[in-house]
């Protein structure tokens, strides 16, 4: 009989194996002696002893490895022979009692599917390597202890934050991230054109023509999902964005980033007293979810990284979080006898100092400050009745001051658009911005929070590019 075209056996060795992968977190959590089971992953240390081989192996489901063994004489030694640092194995095996401590099991190998040799060069050596190194090589790094635990972390905070709001009922919003709408005013955006740099078309005043432009009009890399999650919230009551947004500013800092992810929800029939409730729920309850999922990672960060962090953190989840207007913070800070480096003065935007010492050593707990000057704030914020603040907050933590920045939004159209004059902004681009007043608007507030700086925050990295994949900063954009 003919066989039918594409017919022949697959010599895949995972085809050719009945089990399917356990990862080693399983395997280490809950595997018992005398278990026949598949792990895969890739070698951190190889031993050979007496003819005995022993490799630690790790997948990235845990900061742990799984000891394997390679007993002398076993006919799978031979295809382990080229495997090092970095090699990528899948292996079968029985699970025993293992004799040493820090494991309740290990692996006696019993058949090798896979072992692929690494480079003699593999840079991941067994050391402790520097963060500053690590950035070089950000395309393996995350096989180290330390990033594979900060993205592990990083992977959970993801999911707490959605599991957060979906359980309060909000909807997702997946904002756009080209925009022609600055939402913050600020100017430091990253232009989207297709025009030709070298030659683009001129108007009779020797500008750029951007109406020859894709869109037929300028447009940039979002800064903030807020203005749309506004036009959401004003039907569907509760909304949020999780995504990308971008900054070009040229600030080469530990702090700063040009692309980082950005929590923004919306509630319409809202003030600010009820966005500040939603704020401290959200702190609260998405780092108690965290701290306990990723138990072994915060002991490695406070190890190694911030003494101290899981007592911060654990304060932080456990402590009430006090209220304080912007106008009393500043006399505490007039008053408080500390050479800050910033001078301190009504209607000066608080630095990160002013902000640490409030929380740190004024009111000791996280510290919501509300009521700022209008004219260091952003154009969207509802002016109060005193015409000098709006309603503002920021949230701040001990160990790094401001986390969360938000605001009841200006629902009076007559005022916005006083506002947005004021500032200079182009009203026809904000036409539709303006709509959302006139056709049943109502009261609405949100707040904003840097995914990143808030990793950051929990993990005990200072600096945002150790918590950021791949990360985009000025003078960087490799990968």
């Amino acid at each position: 009989m003919t066989s039918p075209p594409n017919s022949s056996k697959s010599t895949s060795p995972f085809l050719a194996s009945s089990l399917l992968r356990t990862p080693i977190q399983r395997v280490l959590a809950r595997g018992q002696a005398g278990e026949k089971v598949r792990v895969q992953g890739w070698v951190r240390t190889r031993r050979d002893s007496k003819g005995v081989t022993f490799l630690e192996l790790n997948d990235g489901s845990c900061l742990a490895h799984l000891q394997v063994v390679a007993e002398a004489g076993h006919p799978a030694l031979r295809e382990l022979a080229p495997v090092t640092t970095g090699s990528g194995v899948a292996l079968e095996g029985l699970l025993v009692q293992s004799p040493g401590a820090g494991q309740a099991v290990e692996l006696r190998l019993e058949r090798v599917l896979l072992a692929t040799p690494s480079h003699p060069e593999y840079p991941l050596q067994k050391k402790r390597h520097t963060l500053e190194y690590l950035r070089t090589i950000a395309h393996l790094r995350m096989r180290s202890n330390t990033l594979g635990a900060v993205f592990r972390v990083r992977d959970r905070l993801f999911h707490a934050i959605h599991g957060f709001f979906r359980e309060r009922g909000f909807l997702f919003l997946a904002a756009p991230i080209i925009t022609a709408s600055d939402a913050e005013g600020a100017g430091a955006m990253f232009r989207v054109t297709t025009l030709d740099v070298e030659t683009p078309p001129r108007s009779s005043s020797g500008s750029v023509d951007w109406s020859k432009d894709f869109f037929g009009k300028g447009a940039h890399l979002t800064v903030s999902g807020q203005l749309e999650g506004e036009a959401f919230a004003l039907a569907y009551h509760d909304v949020y964005t999780f995504g990308p947004t971008f900054r070009a500013e040229n600030s080469n800092t530990a702090r700063h980033a040009a692309e980082f992810w950005m929590v923004e929800p919306e509630m319409a029939f809202a003030d600010l007293a009820a966005d500040r409730a939603l704020a401290e729920a959200f702190v609260r309850e998405v780092l108690g979810q965290v701290l306990e999922q990723c138990r072994e990672d915060f002991a490695l960060f406070e190890k190694h990284w911030e003494p101290g962090l899981l007592a911060k953190l654990d304060h932080v989840v456990k402590s009430s979080f006090e209220v304080m207007d912007y106008g009393e913070a500043v006399g505490h800070l007039e008053t408080s006898g500390e050479a800050f480096q910033f001078p301190v003065s009504w209607g000066a935007d608080l630095q990160t100092e002013h902000e640490r010492w409030l929380t740190e050593k004024k009111v000791g707990r996280p510290l919501f400050v509300v009521n700022y000057p209008k004219a260091i704030k952003a154009f969207y914020m509802r002016a109060n009745d005193d015409g000098r603040t709006v309603a503002a907050m920021d949230l701040l933590v001990p160990g790094v001051g401001e986390i969360i920045g938000g605001s009841q939004r200006e629902d009076r159209e007559d005022v916005l658009r006083e506002r947005m004059r004021e500032m200079g902004l182009p009203l026809e681009d904000y036409q539709w911005y303006l709509d959302l007043r006139r056709y049943g608007g109502v009261p609405h507030a949100g707040f904003g929070m840097g995914f990143d700086r808030l990793l950051m925050y929990i993990t005990g990295m200072s600096n945002i590019r150790d918590v950021i994949p791949f990360p985009r900063v000025p003078g960087y954009v490799e990968f």
